[in-house]
């Protein structure tokens, strides 16, 4: 499906509820698996949570049969899902997902969790999923691995600790990555019950206590945060709005444990102020000089990224982005990506290994047709410069992987959108 978005203007006033966020979602669903007198509000309607949903609640196979489990395109359902299947006694699992997630690399968490004792071994590519997993006890607890890769493979071993008969004590090696996510899974450990620390380059987590007859916490109900990469393209639209427009979003909290809360920082620079009330955020858009290029360490927070660079480009500001180097795993080579139709629109932009450039300029082409590459962030991060030109979302169902309501939400705050 592929939409025109014709050049629009956001309503001066408008509120959107945004449903809760993939990250918290996901962590607690595996948490939730481990220990099923959780139960989780306002989660994820996303196709990587729900992907994620259906792996964990589809064991009704006798443990003496292996299983497929497909999780398509749900880098965050491989990551988790590789460490949990590792620990599940006497099930076998091969563990695969699209053409993508086959040539996205999962050694360092499979290496990781062979130093522990996990069984696992690969069906095609060395390094690369599809995985065959044979889950069985875990009995050792020490483990290291570079710290400059996803977070998600260190809070995937996280995620099973507190089910390990020994803890588990994580050396990283080297400068971390995404520190805002490692938190926020301590934190989500820590409200149920799981004693932590975080202390330079170590982290412990002792195993689970018995608090209840379950060996675990005692019966508990979690509100998930609604997500903050979610709305990062609605801070994109109130910069490239005229002076005075509003959009309240819901539900946030002020002390969020999600990395891209950071945006309510940024974006002061694109004139966006944020105002914080009860569970929601009023974003307004005021008056302030613009500068003329901004420089950007996004190594906490890469996923709003390609919403920075978008926005900048509306603004016809540059900007230099670097902490990057963990966007050329995602769903697509980000970088590229971004590159790629950047350039399409008359942007003039410079990509390493961990780093974007893009030069100041006031070119923006109009229907332009925009790849995405299969990548969800890419069709919501260009969609704010309908408020600019007129522009062409390709495969723009792809959203429903983080955000199935984003085009009907757009349409709510004045956007005019057609299926071409």
């Amino acid at each position: 499906m592929n939409l025109l978005l014709k050049s629009s203007t956001c309503k001066p006033q408008s509120a959107i509820a945004i449903t809760g966020s993939k990250s918290e979602t996901n962590r607690l669903l595996l948490l939730q698996a481990l220990y099923p007198n959780l139960t989780l509000e306002n989660t994820s309607n996303s196709d990587d949570s729900e992907v994620m949903t259906k792996a964990l609640q589809n064991f009704h196979l006798p443990s003496s049969i292996s299983q497929l489990v497909d999780i398509h395109h749900a880098g965050t359902a491989m990551r988790f899902l590789t460490a949990y299947f590792s620990i599940l006694e006497n099930r076998e699992v091969c563990l695969t997902g699209s053409t993508r997630m086959k040539e996205r690399p999962i050694k360092i968490l499979v290496d990781a969790l062979r130093q522990l004792g996990a069984e696992i071994s690969y069906e095609e590519n060395e390094g690369f999923p599809p995985i065959k997993i044979k889950g069985k006890k875990v009995t050792k607890s020490k483990v290291s691995l570079s710290a400059n890769v996803s977070s998600q493979y260190i809070s995937a071993l996280l995620l099973i600790a507190p089910k390990l008969e020994n803890g588990l004590e994580l050396t990283l090696e080297g400068e971390i990555t995404s520190v805002p996510y490692i938190k926020m899974t301590l934190s989500l450990l820590n409200e149920i019950g799981v004693e932590t620390s975080f202390s330079g380059n170590k982290i412990s987590v002792k195993p689970f206590v018995t608090l209840s007859a379950v060996g675990g916490p005692n019966p508990k109900s979690l509100i998930v945060e609604s997500d903050w990469s979610s709305a990062s393209y609605y801070y994109s639209i109130i910069a490239l709005s005229a002076i005075g427009t509003e959009i309240t979003l819901s539900s946030y909290k002020k002390n969020s444990l999600q990395g891209d809360s950071v945006l309510a920082e940024i974006y002061k620079d694109f004139g966006v102020e944020t105002v914080f009330d009860n569970n929601k955020i009023h974003l307004r858009r005021f008056q302030i000089p613009i500068p003329k290029s901004l420089i950007l360490n996004l190594n906490n927070s890469p996923d709003i990224a390609q919403t920075i660079a978008v926005t900048c480009l509306g603004l016809g500001i540059g900007c230099h982005l670097r902490g990057l180097h963990t966007l050329k795993i995602k769903e697509t080579d980000r970088l590229l990506a971004l590159k790629n139709e950047l350039e399409k629109l008359g942007a003039t932009v410079e990509i390493s290994d961990d780093s974007l450039t893009l030069e100041l300029s006031n070119t923006i082409h109009s229907n332009i047709k925009i790849s995405t590459y299969q990548d969800h962030r890419m069709a919501m991060a260009f969609a704010p410069l309908a408020l600019k030109t007129d522009i062409i979302i390709e495969e723009a169902e792809v959203v429903s992987k983080s955000y199935p309501a984003f085009w009907i939400d757009l349409k709510k705050i004045g956007f005019t959108i057609e299926e071409v």
